[in-house]
This record gives structure tokens, sequence and C-alpha cells, in this order.
């Protein structure tokens, strides 16, 4: 219970940096909001990341360069999720805050990053 916890505290800073990234993206570029997702994603993948491997997880048996591959290959998959889900709920209702998308995206790519990176990335 306590790793799940650490996770939950480690996804919700990089919430918090793909929220902060996305919102500074939308208020001071040009970008639109599909495209400074991308952005804030990859920069919340890599805050993650390091998180989990130096306080939920401890660092795989791998070596840092296969671990960060495969915790960008399981990140980048659940990532597309989140934007699959976060362009939809924008798509099928365009009121919807990007804020508020990022939100919903972000729960449901969560429960799948847990299970993603625990089994294929720290196996633990």
């Amino acid at each position: 219970m306590k790793r799940l916890t650490r996770f939950v505290l480690a996804g919700g800073v990089g919430f918090l940096a793909d929220a902060a990234v996305l919102a500074l993206l939308l208020a001071f570029t040009p970008l639109g909001p599909l495209f400074a997702r991308i952005l804030s994603i990859c920069f919340a993948l890599t805050v993650t990341w390091m998180l989990n491997r130096h306080l939920t997880f401890g660092p795989s048996n791998r070596g840092m360069m296969r671990e960060g591959a495969r915790y960008g290959g399981v990140g980048l998959s659940t990532s597309l999720i989140n934007f699959l889900v976060y362009s939809a709920l924008l798509y099928l209702a365009p009121t919807t805050p990007p804020l508020a998308a990022l939100v919903v995206a972000s729960l449901i790519a969560m429960a799948l990053s847990f299970i993603g990176y625990s089994r294929l990335v720290f196996d633990r």
C-alpha cells in the first residue's frame, strides 16, 4: 500500500507539472490545446520517471537507459490513452475547459500507468 501511495503522490506532482506547463503554454504561446498538451505530457513523463525511480519503486536492475526506454514505452502508451480521452472530451463537449479534460484523462491513465510501470519497468 505504501508503494501505491507514493505512486499517487508522484503522479500528483506529475499532474501539477503537466497542468502548469499546459497552462503556461496556452497563456504565453500561440499553441493550441492539443499541441500544447503533447509538450506538457512529455515534461510530466520525465518528472514522474524520476520520482517513481527514486521514491516509488527504486531503480530497476536494467540500467538507466533500458529502464528509461521501458518507462518511456509504457508512459507513451498511457499518454496516448490520456491524450485520446482529453481530445475526445474537447471534441465531444467543446465547452469543456482544457484543464477539466486533463483531470479526467489523467485519472484514467494513472490506473493503467501503475500496472504497466510496476510490471514492465520496475518488476515489483
